[in-house]
């Protein structure tokens, strides 16, 4: 029985397990950042330009069959800007971040392959990802 319990706390202590529930928690409170974001900014916004915040009512019927597509709409328009937020606020920022970033500047015990451009460390003689042979300076 001890070890069973010894193996259950192994797994729970695991690095990638912990780190997947942290991304899990911020995820989930990112999109509720979101979903305010939309409800609270954006809808006020379309209400100004088609003069009705929500589009969950609008609805067609034909042959006693209720279509609600305004619902679709509704939910179609938070996937859109949820995604533009996504990409204005998280991509792109990293990106550019990224973009500065040189292999090395942060770290000094990185540095950067010359044949792949790829980080690796600065004792390497061989870069892990293109098996490049890297000459001594």
């Amino acid at each position: 029985m001890a070890s069973i319990l010894s193996d259950f706390k192994k797994f729970i202590m695991r690095g990638n397990l912990v780190t997947l529930a942290v991304a899990f928690v911020m995820a989930t409170v990112f999109a509720l950042l979101v979903k305010a974001f939309i409800a609270d900014l954006i809808t006020p916004i379309i209400a100004l330009i088609f003069g009705k915040p929500d589009f969950a009512s609008l609805s067609f019927t034909i042959n006693s069959s209720h279509f609600l597509y305004g619902d679709f709409l509704n939910n179609l328009f938070t996937f859109v800007t949820t995604a533009a937020a996504i990409y204005f606020f998280v991509v792109k920022p990293y990106d550019s971040y990224t973009s500065r970033h040189k292999p090395g500047e942060d770290d000094p015990d990185l540095k950067e392959c010359p044949e792949c451009t790829s980080e690796i460390p600065v004792g390497a003689k061989r870069c892990p990802l293109c098996t490049a042979q890297i000459v001594a300076a």
